[in-house]
């Protein structure tokens, strides 16, 4: 586990690193220099083409993971990046014609409430485009154990180009419309980053030479490509609720909505590294029918999951009330704080049993997988149009979580009676009893402290920064007292080392 602790731990780093440019864009930069609309048009936007890139992939990157192991032969690796890169284009030429031939009914759908929609539609494809091969690209880097350039370029390349759109736009050095372009192309310029990694690398080569493959991998390759198109389609399909509240509630609410999304969000920040990182090791150990192997590393995954995204979903909450303060015109966007939590707990389900999906893909039994992402997307889809209408962005959230708690329930339950693998351990059960510790000693501060001091943004900033301090400090000692994981027992060690060493 040595390189894949080392590059999750970068990654991670790389990922964090995006998070704190992407909070400072999105609640200093983004809140002050568009208004609600304009924010809800770049997140419709973005949430659109992930989904129309999600279909044009046919299955493409989960494939590369899957049967990288059977092509990896040195430098070589026999044509899969080829394969990688020519089957997506398949799929784009696909959704580029259905885009083009219904664009009119799809716009109408927003033509009412969201008339930015039709104004700018004509920059989805390129987005799509530019957000499928990003993603291309950074799976072929995953497969060869380098995940730290593609995170810095997709987490901080990004947010960082985007900030500088923002910037010019809010002091009108440019026009809306030309914002958006340079929005767009900011895709483009992190897609081609990642190519010219790839190919630094040595490892690529777009000559496809599958002469020396088995068939019989390769005809599993084509078909397992084909039905993956199914499944990753559906694991996009939480993005929809954006689509669903333009439509019928309209850009400000969506705008709303995005700035609680990307709070929410922060939550699943370390699953995408040691997500990205453990894969083609699920992958590997599910080859040889290491199915021990299998549940150890789904075990680790899911305890540390767990452990991160709820101590980090606790932070959020007790400093949000703070934060809406804080932020240029955070009473407009206090309206999505129950957006916040809602959101924020599909995300610790999320993140805590997505290993059970790549343990469920890798496997003989992967077509089962479609029976599920029908439970996923059925469920999203028609409790997104019934719960928006009702509870507005609110019920956006609770169509996600409610999708994702019956998807998972499902999903789980199947993987232990023919698989054979658990996901859950005891140490789930100690994280509840600390971050329920957490909570109360949080809402304690607010209830008691937090009412004396004057009023103030720096009273504001000081008080959050006290509270965070002491209920972070209490639950990481909790947690280590608790010996819930020996990987973080082991880091705290070394870190107390450290420590002394310094003061001595």
């Amino acid at each position: 586990m040595g390189i894949v602790a080392r590059q999750s731990i970068k990654g991670s780093l790389a990922n964090y690193l995006g998070v704190a440019i992407g909070f400072f864009t999105t609640f200093f930069v983004v809140t002050k220099c568009l208004t609600q609309e304009e924010i809800g048009l770049t997140r419709v936007l973005v949430d659109a083409a992930t989904l129309f890139a999600a279909f044009a992939q046919l299955g493409t990157n989960s494939s590369i993971i899957k049967f990288f192991p059977y092509f990896a032969d040195g430098k070589r690796n026999r044509g899969i990046f080829g394969w990688s890169v020519l089957l997506p284009l398949v799929g784009f030429t696909l959704v580029a014609a259905v885009l083009l031939l219904f664009r009119g009914e799809i716009t109408e759908v927003y033509s009412e409430r969201a008339p930015l929609i039709r104004e700018y539609f004509y920059l989805l494809l390129p987005l799509t485009f530019f957000m499928l091969y990003l993603t291309v690209f950074e799976t072929n880097a995953n497969v060869l154990m380098r995940i730290t350039v593609p995170r810095l370029v997709r987490e901080v390349g990004i947010r960082v180009i985007t900030l500088v759109c923002y910037v010019l736009y809010g002091y009108r050095v440019i026009g809306f419309e030309l914002f958006v372009v340079l929005f767009t192309c900011a895709y483009g310029l992190a897609m081609l980053l990642n190519l010219f990694y790839l190919l630094k690398l040595g490892h690529v080569s777009f000559r496809i030479d599958l002469k020396s493959v088995d068939r019989r991998v390769l005809s599993d390759m084509v078909r397992y490509s084909l039905f993956m198109t199914v499944i990753v389609l559906a694991s996009n399909t939480h993005l929809v609720g954006s689509l669903f509240i333009g439509a019928k509630e309209g850009l400000a609410l969506t705008g709303v909505y995005t700035i609680a999304f990307f709070i929410a969000n922060v939550v699943d920040v370390p699953y995408r590294s040691l997500g990205a990182i453990s894969r083609p090791v699920v992958a590997a150990a599910v080859k040889e029918d290491d199915w021990e192997g299998v549940s150890t590393i789904a075990k680790k995954v899911s305890l540390h999951q767990f452990l991160v995204s709820t101590v980090i979903l606790l932070l959020i909450w007790i400093n949000l009330e703070a934060l809406f303060e804080v932020i240029p015109n955070g009473e407009e966007y206090k309206g999505g704080k129950w957006v916040v939590l809602i959101l924020g707990l599909a995300r610790v389900v999320n993140s805590t049993c997505s290993i059970s999906i790549d343990v469920l893909n890798y496997s003989k039994r992967y077509r089962m997988s479609l029976v599920f992402v029908l439970v996923l997307t059925i469920g999203m889809v028609m409790l997104n149009y019934w719960l928006v209408g009702v509870w507005s962005i609110n019920g956006a959230a609770a169509a996600a979580v409610f999708a994702y708690l019956a998807y998972y329930i499902c999903l789980l339950s199947y993987n232990q009676m023919r698989l054979g693998v658990s996901i859950f351990s005891a140490g789930e059960l100690k994280v509840v009893v600390v971050v329920a510790l957490g909570l109360a000693l949080g809402m304690g501060w607010s209830a008691v402290v937090t009412p004396l001091l004057p009023d103030g943004i720096v009273w504001t900033l000081a008080d959050a920064a006290i509270k965070t301090t002491i209920v972070a400090v209490a639950v990481a000692v909790t947690v280590y007292k608790m010996k819930i994981s020996e990987n973080v027992n082991e880091i705290m060690d070394k870190a107390i080392v450290k420590l002394r060493g310094r003061k001595q």
